[in-house]
């Protein structure tokens, strides 16, 4: 398998948040999911998480995203203790897109865009409550946000459908757009290439390598399976295999790695 790599080194200058996951451990019952893991995702960067089945990445997902409280270990968010929670995302500038689509089916594409910053939440609670000018005014730069992403990712046929009306791929490019429209300095994303096409990986790959510039600057996690995605966008690499860490390092590193060949990709496979 012939990849052409993509790395773009972090030299201090990139924005975007810093996430590090330290000795963090999760067992159900007799089954320990993650053991020990850790790793960081440095600002300005794209981390990619792969791993064979059953290696631990959805768990470790859910960690971040604070729907799986770990037995052991903590994260730190710019140097500071981070205990995530799903509803609390947005406030810590952190957004996430999930492998199920989770679109609201009563809502237009465009509402399920702007749904993703959180709605009144995100202007203040008094702001709500009172109808101030500020919380108009923040609604109308919330809407901009939203058209903007609705021309940028090619909505525009589809901004006022259903979800259910919409074809896979282009409900995969609303669930992007809102999990962007927070503007969030970390963004996690779960398996964002699968069902997609080979024409459609590639306007993925085009979207995520962009995401470090965009606006005030934005790091990634990146879970996915798709091999060729990862190797493409990421800089750096977490393989995971039966919940532990086996190899980090930049998709050249990583790629070399026997180990990695025989857990991930099986020990025939030339990566």
């Amino acid at each position: 398998m012939n990849i052409e790599t993509h790395v773009t080194p972090c030299d201090g200058s990139r924005s975007g948040a810093h996430l590090t996951v330290q000795d963090v451990t999760v067992q159900f019952g007799g089954l320990t999911a993650l053991s020990d893991v850790g790793f960081e995702v440095r600002p300005g960067q794209v981390l990619g998480v792969i791993g064979p089945n059953g290696a631990g990445k959805t768990t470790l997902f859910n960690v971040v995203c604070g729907f799986t409280r770990p037995q052991t270990g903590h994260l730190t968010l710019d140097g500071r203790p981070f205990r995530p929670a799903p509803q609390r995302l947005v406030r810590s500038g952190v957004s996430r897109s999930l492998q199920g689509l989770g679109l609201f089916p009563g809502l237009s594409v465009l509402e399920n865009i702007v749904a993703g910053a959180g709605g009144a939440a995100r202007t203040g609670w008094w702001s709500g409550l009172l109808a101030l000018p500020r919380t108009d005014r923040d609604e109308r730069e919330l809407h901009d946000r939203a058209a903007a992403l609705i021309d940028e990712l090619g909505l525009g046929a589809h901004a006022h459908a259903q979800p259910g009306t919409l074809p896979y791929a282009v409900s995969k490019r609303v669930a992007l757009a809102r999990a962007l429209v927070s503007e969030p300095r970390l963004l996690l994303l779960d398996e964002p290439a699968g069902g997609l096409g080979h024409d459609e990986v590639l306007e993925l790959a085009e979207l995520i390598m962009s995401l470090p510039s965009r606006g005030a600057g934005c790091s990634v996690m990146l879970v996915e399976h798709h091999v060729d995605l990862v190797m493409q966008v990421c800089d750096e690499l977490v393989v995971l295999d039966f919940g532990r860490v086996i190899a980090t390092g930049t998709p050249a590193v990583v790629r070399e790695d026997p180990a990695v060949a025989e857990a991930y990709l099986g020990a025939e496979v030339d990566v």
